[in-house]
């Protein structure tokens, strides 16, 4: 179907500014135009208690954010990766949405503000997304959160981080994690031109661009050499058994759409209970476009997912 006509209104915006070349501008100018553009993603709600915190890292201290629900929480957390390709996205940037996310869920949400690319390139993000992980589970009782009601979630790039986070951590043999949320995620950098079709189709016009992604994808993991490594490629990890309770929400005009939809049927296949849902008429970003009917369905969505498995 069409795209829908409140997204569309945000294209029209975006196109109406001009399309932008990310070598051009670099990493600081993608990182600029995304906080620019946050101004769609909406406040922050003020029944929300959000603080600062530091998770202990490999490499230091994590900076992070803390959302609890209105009300308090009740035991069960939300830790999410933030998107934007490695390279731009911050807890700033996110606010709103884990904000959203922590009333919808009823959950504290622990938003991580991992290390970002081309300064930082892989494994630095993962290493942290890993290592905060650990440091909420593993100190769980100093966060008022039951280990035992922990997931893990992110949209796009950090949808990977998350799918990720949780293989290792069956790979280490726990701590186990109740579930996994991913939107639109990253799953594939090794693939080969065609074959996931939405990578052509969707590669210019709605928002996320090809070459917008390409770029993203050298910041972080310099040369194609590697890219299939299932720490950067999940969905060519050997062996997806074990894993969470996996949501997969994907947008109908999002060139991420195949290689999550097919992340998704993996999972099933390694006997993963998997809800998997293509959102129509959606863009790249939707779930953080404030005001419209499908970030509403879908944070709907995820909160009832997780109100079942926390």
């Amino acid at each position: 179907m069409s795209v829908d006509p409140e997204l569309q209104s945000v294209l029209d915006l975006v196109a109406a500014a001009g399309e932008v070349d990310p070598r051009s501008v670099g990493p600081e100018g993608l990182r600029a135009g995304f906080e620019a553009l946050s101004v769609l993603f909406g406040p922050v709600r003020d029944d929300v208690e959000v603080t600062a915190v530091s998770l202990p890292g490999r490499s230091g201290p994590i900076a992070a954010r803390r959302f609890d629900p209105p009300g308090g929480g009740d035991g069960s957390a939300l830790v999410w990766f933030h998107g934007g390709g490695w390279v731009i996205g911050s807890v700033d940037t996110h606010a709103a949405l884990c904000a959203d996310l922590a009333a919808a869920a009823a959950a504290t949400v622990i938003s991580v503000d991992y290390r970002l690319a081309p300064e930082h390139p892989f494994p630095a993000a993962l290493d942290d997304a890993l290592d905060a992980t650990l440091a909420v589970v593993t100190s769980a009782a100093s966060f008022g959160v039951d280990p035992a009601r922990v997931a893990v979630g992110g949209d796009s790039a950090g949808g990977q981080l998350a799918t990720v986070v949780a293989r290792r951590l069956r790979d280490l043999g726990g701590p186990p994690l109740a579930a996994q949320v991913l939107v639109y995620p990253v799953t594939d950098l090794a693939a080969a031109p065609g074959e996931h079709p939405s990578q052509q189709e969707a590669s210019t016009g709605y928002l996320l661009t090809g070459a917008t992604m390409d770029f993203f994808a050298e910041c972080y993991a310099p040369g194609v050499e590697g890219r299939g490594h299932p720490d950067l490629s999940p969905l060519r990890s050997p062996d997806l058994s074990g894993l969470p309770p996996a949501l997969v929400l994907t947008a109908e005009h999002d060139l991420l759409r195949d290689e999550g939809e097919a992340y998704a049927r993996a999972l099933r296949t390694a006997g993963v209970d998997v809800v998997a849902e293509r959102h129509a008429g959606t863009i790249h970003l939707f779930l953080q476009l404030a005001g419209t009917t499908a970030r509403a369905r879908a944070l709907a969505q995820i909160g009832s997912f997780l109100a079942d498995r926390l």
